[in-house]
């Protein structure tokens, strides 16, 4: 039986195959895991990590919580149908404790195994819904993620063209500006300014390495 009531079928029969990584925004586990709980508020995910790295399964993860909202991933557009949703407790202005990092290696591994989801498709929820959203925020240790082989970090390479090569790693199709603002907040977290050299070698890696889709890599 799940905590929350706030979820469904996933729709035309669709597995997990992403995992989004959240941050509540809200003061405390508790009062997240009251509203991810709460009919009114028509929102959940599929797990609730407080700060001391206790795990809440509020929804079981074959079906579909309501977590993820407007955005797309490659050729994903019902995110929610193709995703399991990880809610970690943080008002959004501090770092992540090492117990809640943890718990959430624990936690991923467990998803990525059980669902046959490769570390590229553990995303952020910035990274889905570029201009709507920017959890998990730019505090979040992607690095550490990919050190573990539970998401990815790229590498240099020459630099090609920094929007093509974004799309075809997963980013959606919108304004350039956009989606270089939600792919600094995962891999160039403190850049500023227009897009620069290392934003397209960085990227260029991702699409050569990790295409969406079986896109194949940007030129």
């Amino acid at each position: 039986m799940s905590l929350s009531p706030n979820h469904g079928p996933r729709r035309e029969g669709a597995r997990p195959d992403l995992v989004v990584i959240h941050y509540t925004a809200m003061s405390s586990a508790e009062a997240a895991c009251a509203r991810l709980c709460d009919p009114a508020a028509e929102v959940s995910a599929h797990w609730l990590i407080s700060e001391p790295g206790e795990c809440r399964a509020l929804v079981p993860e074959e079906r579909r919580a309501w977590h993820a909202g407007a955005g797309a991933w490659g050729a994903v557009t019902d995110v929610n149908s193709r995703s399991i949703g990880i809610e970690l407790a943080n008002p959004g202005d501090r770092p992540f404790p090492e117990p809640q990092m943890a718990a959430l290696e624990r936690l991923l591994a467990g998803i990525l195994d059980r669902w046959s989801i490769p570390p590229e498709r553990v995303i952020a929820h910035s990274d889905m819904a570029p201009g709507r959203k920017i959890d998990p925020g730019p505090r979040f240790d992607w690095r550490r993620l990919a050190r573990a082989g539970l998401s990815v970090w790229p590498e240099p390479r020459a630099p090609g063209d920094f929007r093509a090569a974004a799309l075809a790693f997963g980013y959606p199709d919108l304004p350039e500006e956009l989606i270089l603002a939600s792919f600094r907040l995962r891999f160039r977290p403190w850049a500023c300014g227009p897009l620069q050299a290392e934003d397209a070698a960085l990227a260029a890696d991702l699409a050569a390495r990790f295409p969406v889709d079986g896109r194949g890599a940007a030129a």
